[in-house]
């Protein structure tokens, strides 16, 4: 299964909202939002929990503090975490105010975010 498109459309909505200079990009088995050439936030199918999660790049700065919020869990695909990224479960983002709040912290650890190294083709 794909991730959610209703998911989709809230996160553009909000960033819209925001006025914030993005775009989509399919990756990570999911849809990742990219601001600044940067991955900011994204979807991700989680296939063993059957839902939708939201990634969240918020750095390690912010994690911690993040980690206390209801549905937030370390953003693990290997078995190791990533640091400062999360997930997000549907429980955490459901309302409109809760995934407003986990966009903002990704838009405000964005300026401070390394670019991923481009590859050579």
């Amino acid at each position: 299964m794909a991730y959610s498109e209703y998911m989709a459309d809230r996160i553009h909505q909000v960033l819209k909202e925001k006025k914030v200079n993005y775009y989509a990009k399919k990756m990570m088995g999911g849809l990742c939002f990219m601001v600044d050439d940067k991955m900011c936030c994204g979807i991700h199918y989680d296939k063993k929990k059957e839902t939708d999660l939201l990634m969240a790049r918020i750095g390690e700065e912010a994690t911690p503090e993040a980690m206390q919020k209801e549905g937030c869990l370390p953003m693990d695909f290997t078995g190791r975490p990533m640091r400062g990224y999360v997930f997000v479960t549907p429980d955490g983002f459901d309302l409109d105010i809760d995934l407003e709040y986990w966009i903002q912290l990704c838009l405000d650890f964005n300026p401070l975010a390394k670019r991923s190294k481009k590859r050579k083709k």
